[in-house]
């Protein structure tokens, strides 16, 4: 028979046992402290992360580009083939097609300067009462930009005729950091094919802070001249006219680039039909016109080759010759069929070529 576990043994509890039973006794006392980490509830709304750099806006450009290849590449094509036939054509073309361009633009931008009150106030500085001003000046602007000069790569302050005035606060945001966070993005971007970055530079003009003052134009005239840096002819690439969707500003980068793209391929057509009337009407009345002496005659073709639109007052100004000998010609190129008459007026007449 088994001996029975003395008595003794269950009056002493275990040690290890009694430790652990003092401890949790003690911890339930501490009620006031938090418990664990991995207890508590994730509750907390998330903390401030940080925004993405300005460059990280390329990225989907750069898809974009990779989409729209092969209507990029034919866009670009076209685009050569305009910059070649004005490289070799006569300057006045350049003009011509910038007047033109220009004033499509201010319909675009709400300002809707016609062809003739632009001719006017580029060719002479006259406008009407009512003329706005401040239009006139923005759309001439763009004239000036769009025939010469240097381009927005460089100093863009001095290509849009914008300066931060001397007695700016310390708080508010200056134009040339503005300007130059903008310039940083496209430098980022030199990868990209320039027509593709001037329709980004384009959309993301009023993300940095450079359309406050409703200008449109000047985004547009800006990314018109980006397009054509490797030019040596076009001194910009026709966007609007062949009308204004392609600068309409919605939907992802894929959608801006394949409505830029269409709008340009359009806008450059309109150019090249252009300049093919111009060029069979400069054949034409050079040919009715050689039985004419003198140089005004000379001087009058040039200069309808070089403006739309064509008045007395424009023409003496451009020319120099006197108004009697202009007025001869006028009406003797309206009777061969050269020019048409377009305002039906006895006064401030103007005159197109006749194609």
């Amino acid at each position: 028979m088994k001996p029975q576990a003395s008595a003794l043994t269950d009056d002493f509890d275990d040690p290890l046992i009694t430790i652990e039973e003092d401890e949790e006794a003690h911890e339930e006392d501490l009620w006031f402290l938090p418990g664990p980490l991995d207890e508590e509830p994730d509750d907390l709304p998330p903390g401030p992360r940080a925004e993405p750099p300005d460059t990280a806006v390329i990225e989907d450009w750069a898809k974009a580009e990779s989409v729209h290849a092969a209507r990029l590449a034919r866009v670009a094509g076209r685009l050569g083939a305009l910059d070649d036939r004005l490289l070799r054509g006569p300057e006045g073309w350049r003009q011509r097609l910038a007047l033109i361009e220009a004033a499509d633009l201010s319909w675009f931008a709400g300002d809707r300067v016609s062809s003739d009150r632009l001719a006017l106030w580029v060719s002479m500085r006259l406008s009407g009462a009512q003329d706005d001003p401040n239009a006139l000046a923005r759309v001439g602007w763009a004239v000036r930009r769009l025939t010469g000069g240097p381009g927005p790569n460089g100093d863009l302050a001095a290509f849009l005729d914008r300066r931060d005035p001397k007695n700016i606060e310390d708080s508010t945001e200056r134009f040339e950091d503005r300007a130059g966070g903008w310039l940083d993005v496209m430098s980022a971007a030199a990868e990209l094919h320039p027509i593709t970055r001037a329709c980004m530079g384009f959309h993301l003009w009023s993300l940095a802070g450079l359309g406050q003052h409703g200008d449109q134009i000047e985004a547009a005239v800006t990314a018109s001249r980006i397009a054509v840096c490797d030019g040596s002819g076009a001194v910009f690439a026709p966007l609007a006219m062949g009308g204004a969707g392609g600068l309409r500003v919605s939907g992802s980068p894929t959608e801006r680039l394949a409505r830029w793209l269409d709008g340009m391929n359009s806008a450059i057509l309109t150019a090249m039909r252009t300049l093919d009337d111009i060029e069979a009407w400069t054949l034409r009345a050079k040919n009715i016109m050689s039985q004419l002496s003198g140089r005004t005659p000379v001087a009058l073709r040039k200069t309808f080759s070089q403006w739309p639109l064509v008045s007395a007052p424009v023409a003496e100004s451009v020319i120099g010759a006197s108004r009697a000998a202009i007025q001869r010609n006028l009406g003797w190129m309206e009777e061969s069929g050269l020019i048409r008459e377009v305002t039906g007026q006895e006064r401030y007449r103007m005159w197109r070529i006749d194609i």
